[in-house]
């Protein structure tokens, strides 16, 4: 037939359909399996085909009358019969050869015209099978998903869909009032993949996919697993749109980190909920837009260098915060379209700020309209509960053993750094990805193939997407949310590490604060807590995360964490961030905390941003654009943050007074010292020594009246004698950054 010439394939579970009855007409069984859904493969039948020498055209078109089949320029070739009253058509067309066409319907009250799918031939071809069989497609989101294309003369819409042991998949959306009989796919049999060309519509078209199980069972219907809009929830349908039409104007920030050592800039992270750090007067979210005018120059000028988003892909409940996403490839309806997510990142980027994703493909929720269960198996996680479900999340755990999902996984990475240009991607969970046993008592969780506790199968899909990401986008950085102490996580793949550019710092965070919380007359007896970390600061690239996770679930906000009244809690904090960004590692500080939030976070409202008509609130904000700045600055702070050459320590074991000094130190430039006191007691005339003797240029002092300390300090300077050693003011709950200024200008 004319069709197989067109490249059609048949479905495999097809049987071959009944031989024609003379004049072309179909058989009665196959026009009922047509119109009752249960037809292995409508595109053997459906559309036209040579017939003995005749083009015969057939067609399911519901609550029709009258069907004319036209040329795809409005020639009227054939009016067909109706041989079902359902809405099934056939007749025989004045063509020499079948081609695309359109279908001319009427009824008593009305007249449409639509395209015929069935005309058309595929859109995916040979080379495609056979990468996507391979595994090692990393094109997936041009070919899968709802593209708006011109096809064969038309314009519509091509769907694809992965579902292997799916019985039949349709297409169903607004366009074909939601009836799976309509639009049936095309199984490409090698891969497993569905797709369909539905002409005649464009983008703004909600759809979801009816699929079929194997055992003819209906499953709830299905979002695109690589949908690029979703509807805004409660509503969950994928909705059609058209490649991002942005023009972006980022070229010189792309240019410089495309050639930069991230390790060796300033990096410094503004952590954002886009959902609550502001809200409109009446508590609704702001839009991409609105994020942008208010956001980004906010980011800027406290100098951050970088916003990271909570995972802004598509999920269906608010208080998961992202982390539970059934769109992976869908910046989320809650901010508007998606491509003012893309005018975001780019305005962004303009300013010189990076955008970095909070990203999760550890788990995914078990909505029914989402992944888990896909075609009716267990198709994206693993069937084995001891494998696949995460006992923390109820949620599903993706099955990274097989090369479909890895590359589902991998080539959403490439998408957000190709697409929307972002810089970098924050990897959730990843411990929980690592160990077979996490959060499992013995007997719930299967050992892999040598008998141990590693998921071998996660740490190849690790390695792979981080090898993926740091080939085909050299600017962009990878970040491990990972807990323990497992081996290279930021080392590259190449040396037998994970290949992440860097790691979050989770014992810094701890120690720290578990330091900081106790009454100043104790933390002489946990002096460890602060120079532990030291120990391991430099075997991995470090950031330094202050995150959302410290401030929820009754843990309070950072300021409340603080030990002792009111006064001491915002010196205290004020000291800590010094210090902090003044310890080796990038810096990672959720939202609000930058003005000492006091209340806890939620995510179900907007920021205390009254709290910044109190003195207190903007002094500690005035002390975070003055950190930033000197942090970007001045290269000791951050040009060695993963080299241990970058760091020396001056005053390490004052164990009776809580202070702790240290040196920072980069190639041609000046040294920096920081200088913390974690006691209410000032210390005047303390001794220590510097590396290097002249002045030395106070450029942050916490306790400074312009913050909300006492004013105490040493007059902005010290002079150290030739051997460096030097006699300071102390202020209380309070660091110092001195940097070395042995010209005495």
């Amino acid at each position: 037939m004319k069709a197989a010439g067109r490249g059609r394939r048949p479905s495999r579970r097809a049987s071959k359909p009944a031989a024609p009855e003379p004049g072309g007409q179909l058989p009665d069984a196959e026009v009922r399996a047509i119109v009752t859904g249960d037809h292995a493969d409508p595109f053997a039948v459906l559309g036209p085909h040579e017939v003995d020498g005749i083009v015969v055209e057939r067609c399911f078109v519901p609550y029709a009358e009258f069907v004319t089949a036209e040329t795809l320029d409005g020639k009227a070739v054939g009016e067909l019969a109706r041989r079902n009253d359902a809405g099934f058509f056939e007749g025989v067309l004045a063509l020499d050869a079948a081609r695309p066409l359109r279908l001319r319907a009427r009824n008593a009250d009305a007249e449409w015209t639509l395209g015929d799918a069935y005309s058309h031939g595929p859109v995916l071809g040979p080379m495609d099978d056979y990468y996507i069989a391979e595994g090692s497609h990393l094109r997936l989101f041009d070919r899968l998903g709802a593209h708006v294309i011109d096809h064969e003369g038309a314009s519509g819409v091509h769907f694809a869909v992965w579902a292997p042991n799916a019985k039949r998949v349709s297409v169903v959306g607004l366009f074909n009032g939601w009836d799976g009989r309509r639009h049936v796919m095309r199984l490409r049999r090698d891969t497993g993949i569905w797709e369909i060309f539905v002409p005649g519509i464009g983008e703004d078209e909600p759809y979801k996919f009816e699929i079929v199980g194997p055992r003819g069972e209906r499953l709830p219907l299905k979002a695109d697993p690589f949908a690029f809009r979703s509807e805004f929830r409660p509503a969950t349908a994928s909705v059609t749109m058209r490649p991002l039409g942005h023009e972006w104007g980022d070229a010189a920030h792309r240019d410089f980190w495309r050639t930069a050592d991230p390790r060796r800039q300033p990096v410094s992270i503004y952590e954002v909920h886009a959902g609550s750090w502001q809200r409109r007067d009446d508590g609704a979210f702001l839009s991409w837009d609105e994020l942008a005018d208010r956001l980004i120059p906010y980011v800027a000028d406290l100098g951050f260098t970088h916003i990271e988003f909570l995972p802004v892909t598509e999920h269906p409940y608010d208080p998961s915060w992202g982390y539970q996403t059934t769109g992976l490839y869908a910046p989320t309806a809650r901010f508007g379209h998606p491509e003012g997510f893309a005018r975001f990142v780019d305005g962004a980027h303009r300013a010189g700020i990076g955008v970095i994703l909070d990203w999760v493909p550890a788990h995914f929720p078990t909505d029914e309209h989402g992944l888990s269960r896909f075609d009716g198996t267990a198709l994206y996680e693993h069937a084995d509960p001891r494998k696949g479900f995460h006992p923390d999340w109820n949620t599903a755990i993706y099955n990274f053993g097989r090369r479909e999902v890895m590359a589902y996984l991998v080539n959403n990475a490439l998408f957000w750094a190709e697409k929307y240009h972002l810089d970098g991607l924050r990897v959730d969970a990843v411990a929980s990805m690592l160990y077979l046993d996490y959060s499992r008592k013995e007997g719930e969780w299967l050992p892999n193939e040598k008998g141990g506790r590693e998921n071998l199968e996660a740490v190849a899909f690790l390695r792979e997407m981080n090898r993926r990401v740091y080939g085909a986008h050299p600017g962009v950085m990878t970040i491990a949310e990972e807990s323990t102490s497992w081996p290279k996580v930021s080392q590259p793949v190449h040396e037998g590490g994970l290949g992440f550019g860097f790691k979050w710092n989770m014992g810094f965070m701890h120690d720290t604060l578990a330091y900081l919380a106790r009454d100043p007359v104790h933390r002489r007896h946990h002096h460890d807590e602060i120079t532990f970390g030291l120990v391991y600061a430099f075997t991995e690239n470090f950031v330094l995360p202050l995150s959302h996770d410290e401030v929820v679930h009754g843990k309070g906000s950072l300021l409340t964490k603080m030990a002792g009244d009111d006064w001491q809690k915002f010196a205290t904090l004020r000291a800590y961030y010094a210090f902090m960004w003044g310890y080796p590692g990038k810096k990672l500080l959720f939202m609000g905390q930058e003005f000492a939030q006091r209340a806890e976070w939620s995510e179900a409202r907007a920021l205390d941003w009254h709290l910044l008509d109190h003195a207190s609130h903007r002094g500690v904000k005035a002390l975070m654009k003055d950190l930033n700045r000197a942090y970007r600055e001045k290269p000791a702070l951050h040009a060695r943050d993963c080299e241990p050459e970058g760091f020396e320590w001056l005053v390490v074991d004052d164990r009776d007074n809580s202070v702790f000094a240290w040196a920072r130190r980069a190639p041609d430039a000046p040294p920096v010292a920081v200088i913390s006191n974690f006691t209410p007691v000032p210390h005047r005339g303390y001794r220590l020594r510097l590396p290097g003797g002249g002045r030395w240029r106070e450029i942050v002092n916490t306790d400074a009246a312009a913050y909300g300390g006492s004013g105490m300090g040493s007059g902005g300077a010290a002079t150290a004698d030739g051997e460096g050693w030097a006699s300071l003011v102390l202020p209380p709950l309070a660091t110092l950054i001195l940097e070395h200024d042995p010209s005495g200008s």
